[in-house]
């Protein structure tokens, strides 16, 4: 029950007194509860107002900066029922050509004298679901890894731990159970390119719809990282949203991880590397399975015939021209430019007209989708990254 305002204004009173009869501030500060700034203030308005300054004050603002006069409200109002598809800039630019010798308010206070009388038709704003691929089952070795970042956790230096995990789909062997700092991008990229280096390139790679292997809002979904993969001839595939068990085989190594790993985490990285390093040798070399024959994941496990050599430059024979991406995902031909997709950064696209002013934008073998020189618009294809596989799991 919150206090009554006479108790407030007593209890102010007694610290006021108590101040007058020669006791020290800070100790009735600290009796009363209150900061020394605050017992400035109560006897600074005892002075100046007597026992009335000692209630509580109105926290209303002294200037309202978008309140305006009925009259001004009265004319606005007006414009916008004589024009009511117009905006908060043309009726106050009405406003100020029927009115030149008053101020006219800001474009912001109209607009908000409009949405205060129901006025302004809302925005609904799209929401952007990710959507995953077909599933294509693995028969051997190398054909499908799964990635995935399994929950972080805090060490015992309290620095948080997100350890990325890769394991081939066919023979359980785990091939990198990393910790860093944090999911972002770049140190992905280092774990994944160590991972490619030891064990060559796989066929396809499954993850789920989360940063940093997917961004919803970006085109069919691409990341850097992602778009890395295609450069490298690896296909992607996407569990779809809210259906972990569609990478059953890599969750549930996960909690055989959690259990050995985590549980009781260690002091810092360095320690916490050397126990993932001890459980993958133990996961891979010791530790039979059941689904294997009760063989190690290691025996049946053999490394990719297909080496990591890095990217090869990109090439368009059959294509008008190429366009540089640039970091921000934009196209430039001919002066003109277009907005592609933020995943494309420093990549080259082919581009091929293939009516007047209208251009197929490339990139690798698959088609993304048209770019419009006359409306400046890029309209989208289906997605030519998951549209190759039929088989779902």
């Amino acid at each position: 029950m919150p206090w009554k305002e006479s108790y407030v204004v007593e209890e102010r009173f007694k610290f006021v007194i108590r101040h007058q009869n020669g006791e020290k501030i800070a100790s009735l500060c600290r009796e009363f509860g209150i900061s020394r700034k605050t017992g400035y203030k109560i006897l600074t308005r005892f002075e100046k107002e007597g026992v009335d300054g000692l209630s509580n004050q109105s926290r209303r603002p002294f200037r309202l900066a978008r309140r305006i006069n009925e009259e001004m409200e009265f004319q606005l109002l007006k414009i916008k029922e004589e024009k009511p598809d117009w905006g908060a800039a043309k009726i106050r630019e009405i406003f100020l050509r029927r009115n030149p010798q008053v101020k006219p308010p800001a474009k912001s206070t109209v607009h908000a004298l409009f949405d205060r009388h129901d006025l302004v038709q809302k925005r609904k704003w799209k929401r952007i679901k990710a959507q995953g691929t077909f599933l294509a089952p693995a028969k051997g070795p190398n054909d499908l890894w799964c990635a995935d970042f399994k929950g972080q956790f805090r060490l015992g230096n309290s620095s948080y731990c997100y350890p990325l995990t890769i394991t081939d789909y066919h023979s359980r062997y785990l091939l990198c159970c990393e910790g860093f700092s944090s999911n972002k991008v770049d140190l992905t990229f280092g774990g994944f390119q160590r991972a490619f280096e030891e064990h060559g390139l796989p066929l396809a790679i499954r993850t789920d719809n989360g940063v940093p292997f997917s961004f919803p809002r970006s085109l069919f979904g691409l990341s850097h990282l992602s778009v890395w993969w295609l450069r490298l001839g690896i296909r992607l595939e996407r569990i779809q949203p809210g259906h972990p068990e569609q990478n059953g085989r890599h969750e549930r190594m996960h909690l055989t991880l959690k259990k050995a790993t985590a549980k009781k985490p260690k002091a810092n990285f360095l320690e916490q590397q050397e126990r993932f390093d001890e459980f993958c040798s133990e996961f891979n070399h010791e530790r039979p399975h059941e689904s294997l024959q009760m063989k190690f994941p290691g025996e049946v496990y053999v490394k990719s015939p297909r080496a990591y050599q890095g990217l090869l430059p990109l090439e368009y024979p059959q294509h008008d021209r190429t366009g540089l991406v640039t970091s921000s995902g934009d196209v430039c031909l001919q002066r003109k430019k277009f907005h592609l997709s933020r995943a494309f950064a420093k990549q080259e696209v082919g581009l091929l007209e293939v009516d007047d002013g209208i251009w197929l934008v490339s990139f690798m073998d698959c088609d993304l989708g048209y770019f419009d020189e006359t409306s400046l618009k890029f309209a989208k294809l289906d997605n030519p990254f998951a549209i190759n596989l039929s088989t779902k799991v």
